[in-house]
């Protein structure tokens, strides 16, 4: 993928595509997803005993997407940092702690509770402990993600796909980056989507990112309602009626349909985001196939865009999709 131009603007406080909680969500909404062994270690980590999490990232491995989802659940917990600390002072040089605490630094860092600079410099030293993981440049991406520059998020990006050049998690915030910048007018020019069709292109048939075509247009959705140049009702948008839209929806939805692995962590975003689609699209008989596969693992993003709360707008796309209202 060529570099991208420089970002425009600041970055918003959007709700954050890695499905994090939203604020007033987090009982609503849980970032582990449908990962039962991560909520266990999450809890045992709760009670001070942190063995669950070492073991659970040991067997982890170099599943990247996995590592990045994992530690990065484990490090929205506002006890993540006192975790960590106490983990490395059993165990110093501790790539694991060290790159829970790394990750838990920058979560501090988004929330307004810790300076940037020391989660960047945390990120640091997890990236030297451990010079094959993405998972500390993952954090450098999320403080370039808020704070900018441009430079930092795109080098960070840059040495993440060196790293794993699939990374999921990092192809949404660049895509959410890239959604930001000023369009040509055109409704379906924009450069985010041709830079989504592009990674989906390049990435192999199996790869979930054959999905983030799709995660394009919800982002750039979300900032034509932001900025006042879309409807704050998605459905009655016509975002999704354009002819690339439509191709794109229906590309994404062959492949879910052919390629779909119920292993990959992060799964549940992708599934979402197509429901979301499909929902604002009016095809509510492919939406209702992936509400059924979604069950109760609704994500924050995108269904909270256009600052809707998201349980109600997932809950009633659902119960459209399946006739129950």
């Amino acid at each position: 993928m060529p570099p991208s131009p420089p970002l425009l603007g600041p970055r918003r406080a959007a709700p954050d595509p890695s499905g994090a909680p939203v604020a007033g969500a987090r009982d609503a909404f849980d970032a582990a997803l449908d990962d039962a062994e991560l909520r266990t270690a999450r809890a045992a980590l709760a009670q001070g005993r942190r063995q669950a999490a070492r073991s659970l990232l040991v067997h982890t491995g170099d599943d990247w997407d996995r590592r990045g989802h994992r530690l990065t659940v484990l490090a929205q917990d506002p006890r993540a940092t006192a975790w960590a600390d106490d983990w490395l002072a059993a165990e110093p040089g501790s790539a694991d702690a060290a790159g829970l605490l790394a990750l838990a630094l920058v979560h501090r860092a988004l929330r307004g509770e810790e300076e940037p600079g020391r989660a960047r410099d945390s990120c640091a030293t997890a990236a030297a402990l451990a010079p094959a993981d993405p998972t500390p440049w993952l954090g450098l991406l999320l403080l370039a993600r808020a704070f900018g520059p441009e430079s930092a998020l795109l080098g960070a990006f840059a040495e993440l796909r060196r790293r794993h050049p699939e990374h999921h998690h990092a192809h949404h915030l660049l895509i959410a980056c890239l959604a930001e910048r000023p369009g040509s007018g055109r409704a379906e020019t924009h450069e985010v989507y041709d830079t989504a069709e592009l990674a989906a292109a390049e990435a192999p048939a199996d790869s979930p990112l054959a999905v983030l075509p799709v995660v394009a247009y919800a982002e750039r959705y979300r900032v034509l309602a932001a900025t006042g140049l879309g409807p704050a009702d998605p459905a009655a948008s016509r975002h999704w009626s354009g002819p690339r839209a439509r191709r794109v929806l229906g590309a994404c939805f062959d492949w879910w349909l052919e390629w779909e692995h119920d292993e990959h962590p992060r799964r549940l975003i992708d599934l979402n985001h197509l429901a979301f689609a499909l929902s604002c699209a009016g095809r509510p008989a492919e939406a209702a196939a992936l509400f059924q596969r979604i069950g109760d693992h609704a994500t924050p993003a995108p269904w909270a865009y256009a600052h809707r709360d998201p349980l109600a707008a997932f809950r009633a796309a659902r119960a459209r999709a399946l006739g129950h209202g």
